[in-house]
């Protein structure tokens, strides 16, 4: 290694290591363990809302599994986190832990367990992905690697280091969820039958729960390389580590009935989720009355799911009964008013019928619950309509990470908003010398707006002289004005527009 790039390394190997409380190995790491808590805190509700909220139907579904999760957390290797376990209303069968010991399990994964031994196995996993520090790790080799090796010589502690974990701090919860590395994999696997059999269960259950997956993943079974664990991939590695080393513990216990009479409503439910996911179907293909067959279904069987309603919602605005799909998603919101999706829903509806008032209402609530940028780029609109131009452009800089036709409209609004609020920006001017020696600047106005009132600063020298233009200047058009400057080849100057008005 040139020495050079050792010296620019050096400050982050000698302040940026830190202990994995799970190996006790030396890891190097940007974020410290107050900000990993911190980071999982900011993060948990909008990781959550955009994966379907937390499931409300069967509260003592959420107590259950949270007892089993703080079950496993108190023997894991740092009991001391805040942990947080949710059931989300999701029926992808997947589980995520962010940093800091905030962990969910989709619903659609329990129906696929067998008992409280294998639910055990994926809370027990995420548990040691948090208690090790795996989310910071990522963080830590994503942030590096996004920012090249020459920046690595920032030292992770004062203000070179914050820049740095502020870097990580927004990658995303994506990044975090993203697919783990082989020997994180491994050693969740590993420790997480250790924190079974402290806890009393049996691990055989994190053996079949790996089988389980491997036998899924070659069939195929409902699109499971897209969906199952799409964070945790599984492997016939890991089943045979896990198989090894299964025997070596001693016997513990399954608690099967308790864990079927915990998902019963679930498994009472399954016909009115398939019929949910056939509406789906139809809805991407534009067969709005097909859903709205399959929903009928779906609600009589459960009428208090409020996605079944938001769907219907969905198929009545593709139908253009727009009454009932505002009756609808106002029917989603009753059953669940802790949800961003069916306010979004609505207030678009409402927005898109004139109604901009009422919009506004479920527009905000909508991105008070999750700062999505379909949210923003109405209420940016709504701002922009009355006149509040800072807050017009701060909703449409979210709106404009949107990668498709909304991020491209709200990157047009931004341009708006910057002619808007700062006209003088888009004005150019050049420079030119008079048959008599004076200063010329010739001020031209490109843009489609026409504007008055324009002040041209010019410097020489380190004097500023201060120009009004005396007429207005239409769009698309430009006007020469003598400074009364004497020029001198041997002084630099400059022209400056400070100040623009647009012509209403």
């Amino acid at each position: 290694m040139k020495k050079w790039l050792l010296a620019l390394l050096l400050p982050v190997i000698i302040t940026g290591c830190s202990v994995n409380p799970v190996t006790g190995k030396n890891e190097l790491s940007i974020v410290s363990p107050q900000q990993e808590v911190a980071i999982g805190e900011k993060n948990y509700r909008p990781s959550r809302q955009s994966q379907g909220g937390d499931y409300y139907l069967d509260k003592s579904l959420q107590t259950y599994v949270t007892g089993v999760g703080q079950r496993l957390a108190a023997v894991s290797d740092r009991p001391d986190l805040p942990y947080e376990f949710v059931v989300l209303n999701n029926d992808v069968p997947n589980a995520w832990a962010l940093p800091g010991g905030k962990i969910a399990i989709n619903r659609g994964l329990l129906v696929l367990l067998e008992d409280e031994a294998q639910l055990a196995a994926v809370l027990g996993h995420e548990i040691v992905h948090a208690a090790a520090r795996h989310g910071a790790s990522q963080m830590t080799r994503g942030t590096l690697a996004n920012i090249g090796l020459v920046t690595l010589g920032v030292a992770t502690q004062g203000s070179e280091g914050a820049q740095l974990y502020g870097m990580a701090s927004q990658m995303g919860a994506a990044a975090w969820m993203a697919k783990y590395g082989r020997d994180d994999e491994l050693e969740s696997d590993y420790y997480g039958m250790n924190y079974m059999a402290k806890a009393g269960y049996e691990v055989q259950g994190a053996v079949e729960l790996q089988e389980k997956f491997v036998e899924l993943s070659k069939s195929r079974q409902s699109g499971f390389l897209d969906n199952l664990f799409a964070s945790h991939p599984p492997s016939t590695q890991r089943v045979s580590e896990n198989q090894v080393r299964a025997p070596g513990f001693a016997a513990g216990k399954r608690y099967r009935d308790r864990y079927q009479a915990a998902i019963a409503q679930l498994k009472k439910d399954a016909p009115a989720y398939q019929a949910e996911t056939a509406a789906k179907k139809a809805l991407s293909k534009k067969q709005g009355k097909l859903a709205i067959q399959h929903l009928d279904k779906a609600v009589a069987h459960q009428p208090e799911e409020g996605h079944f309603w938001e769907l219907r919602g969905h198929a009545w605005k593709m139908l253009e009964e727009y009454s009932n799909a505002e009756k609808a998603y106002s029917t989603a919101i009753k059953k669940n008013d802790n949800f961003f999706s069916p306010y979004l829903a609505r207030g678009v509806l409402l927005y898109e019928r004139g109604q901009r008032t009422k919009a506004k209402s479920d527009l905000r609530r909508s991105y008070q619950l999750l700062p999505t940028p379909t949210a923003s780029y109405y209420l940016g609109e709504l701002s922009l309509q009355g006149k509040q131009y800072d807050q017009a452009n701060r909703y449409f800089k979210l709106a404009a990470q949107d990668a498709g036709a909304l991020g491209n409209q709200s990157r047009q609004r931004l341009q708006d908003l910057q002619l808007q609020m700062r006209p003088q920006t888009f004005l150019t001017l050049n420079s030119a010398v008079s048959s008599n020696g004076y200063l010329l600047v010739k001020v031209a106005n490109p843009s489609p707006r026409a504007m008055r009132q324009i002040i041209v600063e010019v410097s020489a020298a380190g004097a500023k002289k201060t120009i009004r233009l005396p007429t207005m200047l239409k769009a698309n058009s430009a006007i020469t004005i003598n400074t009364g400057i004497a020029y001198k080849a041997e002084v630099a100057y400059r022209a400056t527009a400070v100040k623009a008005v647009l012509v209403e």
